[in-house]
C-alpha cells in the first residue's frame, strides 16, 4: 500500500506517524467522542466482509473442568482429563478451564487492575509508551505492528517480560504492579499443569515440557478494546495463530473473540471463572501436528464497555545447543516421519517481528512437501 493516495492525497504514514506521536492510543480516541475513525484503521471490504461470517452450528469451544486434577491425585480420572485436553488441542486448538485453582478474586482484581491502567489519562499511560518491540521489559502501546499492518486494529496493549529474565517489579506501573505479579505466578501453574496433560496425551512423561523450559519465557500483554464508534469498519484484533507454545487468556464479560473451527467462526462466549487456553504455532511443530494452532481474531468493540483481555505466552527459553527445533524426535517413528523440517532461532524470531501479525506462515514455510 502506498504511503500516498496519489487520486485523494491521502498520507496514510503521515496520519500512522501522528498517531503513534500522540500516544493517546485508541482509547484516547475513543474517550475524545470521535464519530468516525481514523482511515488507517478501515479495512478492505473482503476483510470485512469475512467478519460478518460467523457460525450457526457451534456455541463455544470445549469446556474442560480442571478440579479434580488440581484437587485429587484419582488417576483413572486424570486419564479422562488427559483424553479431553487431547481432543480439544487436536481438533479446536483452545478450550476453556474451569475450576482451575485460581480464586475468581485473583481473576477479577487482575481485570481491574489492567482496566485501571487503560482508564488513567494518555498522559500519565505516555510514559510507558514504546513503538520498538524488545525482548524484555514493560511498554504500552497502540499496535504493536502499527507500521508492518495493511490497517491498524482497534486496541491498545500494556506489555510486560516477566521471564526468562525477572522483571524488575518496579518498572512496572504502579496501579497494577501487585495485580501483575501475583496473575503471571497464578496463570504460569495453570499452564503447568496444562502442559503436564498435554504432555501425557503425546506418551511423553508428564514434566517433559517444563524440562525444555516451555514455561520460561512469557509475555504478559493487557489488552483494551475500547468503545469503536464504526465498528463494521474495522477489527479489534485481525486473524492470526499465536507462535509460541501455549497462551493462556484472561477476559471480562464483553465478548469479541472468535475462534475458526473447520470453515466456521465460533463466538467465544466468556464463562466466569474461566480461563482460554490455545495452542500456539511451536506446539503444532514440535507434536508433529498432533495438536493444532488454530486462527482466531476479535471484533471491534461496539459496547460503551471496554473489552479487556490479559495473555499470557508461554515459549521456550533455551534452544538446542545446535541452534535449531523441530517436532520432537520421540514422537516420530517410521509410521510418523516428520511432517515439518528444523528451524533456526533466527527464522522463529524473523517470521514474528518481520511482519504484521498473521496465520501459521511459519508453520506453512517448514512443512515438508510429499
Amino acid at each position: 500500500m502506498a504511503a500516498m493516495d496519489a487520486n485523494s492525497g491521502y498520507d496514510r504514514m503521515k496520519e500512522l506517524k501522528e498517531f503513534d506521536e500522540s500516544k493517546m492510543g485508541v482509547k484516547g480516541l475513543s474517550d475524545s467522542g470521535i464519530t468516525s475513525i481514523p482511515r488507517f484503521f478501515v479495512h478492505p471490504p473482503e476483510t470485512l466482509a469475512d467478519f460478518k461470517k460467523s457460525s450457526s452450528t457451534c456455541t463455544n469451544i470445549p469446556i474442560i473442568d480442571l478440579s479434580s486434577i488440581v484437587n485429587s491425585k484419582d488417576t483413572d480420572h486424570r486419564l479422562k482429563i488427559v483424553e479431553q485436553v487431547k481432543e480439544a488441542a487436536k481438533t479446536w486448538g483452545f478450550f476453556q478451564a474451569i475450576n482451575h485453582g485460581v480464586p475468581i478474586s485473583v481473576l477479577d482484581e487482575t481485570i481491574h487492575a489492567i482496566k485501571a491502567f487503560h482508564d488513567q489519562p494518555h498522559e500519565v499511560k505516555a510514559k510507558f509508551y514504546k513503538r520498538e518491540n524488545e525482548i524484555g521489559g514493560v511498554m504500552y502501546t497502540s499496535n504493536n505492528d502499527l507500521y508492518r499492518a495493511k490497517s491498524a486494529a482497534w486496541h491498545d496493549s500494556l506489555q510486560a517480560w516477566m521471564g526468562p529474565e525477572p522483571l524488575k517489579v518496579a518498572d512496572l506501573p504502579e496501579i497494577c504492579r501487585n495485580e501483575v505479579v501475583a496473575w503471571d505466578k497464578s496463570a504460569t501453574e495453570v499452564a503447568e499443569t496444562v502442559m503436564e496433560l498435554l504432555c501425557e496425551g503425546l506418551g511423553l512423561e508428564a514434566g517433559k515440557f517444563k524440562e525444555l523450559t516451555f514455561l520460561d519465557a512469557r509475555v504478559l500483554v493487557g489488552h483494551c478494546y475500547p468503545y469503536c464508534p464504526q465498528p463494521d469498519l474495522t477489527v479489534g484484533i485481525t486473524s492470526h495463530t499465536d507462535p509460541g507454545v501455549i497462551t493462556v487468556l484472561l477476559q471480562n464479560h464483553v465478548p469479541g473473540l472468535q475462534v475458526k473451527h473447520g470453515d466456521e467462526w465460533v463466538n467465544v462466549k466468556p464463562v466466569p471463572g474461566g480461563l482460554i487456553i490455545n495452542a500456539g504455532d511451536f506446539l503444532q511443530i514440535i507434536s508433529n501436528g498432533e495438536y493444532k494452532s488454530v486462527q482466531h481474531r476479535v471484533l471491534a468493540n461496539s459496547s460503551k464497555e471496554a473489552r479487556i483481555s490479559i495473555v499470557i505466552f508461554f515459549n521456550l527459553s533455551k534452544w538446542k545447543e545446535d541452534g535449531y527445533y523441530g517436532p520432537l524426535p520421540e514422537l516420530l517413528s517410521p509410521e510418523k516421519p516428520a511432517i515439518y523440517r528444523n528451524f533456526t532461532t533466527q527464522e522463529y524470531m524473523e517470521n514474528f517481528y518481520g511482519k504484521g501479525i498473521d496465520n501459521k506462515s511459519l508453520i506453512e514455510k517448514i512443512k515438508i512437501q510429499n
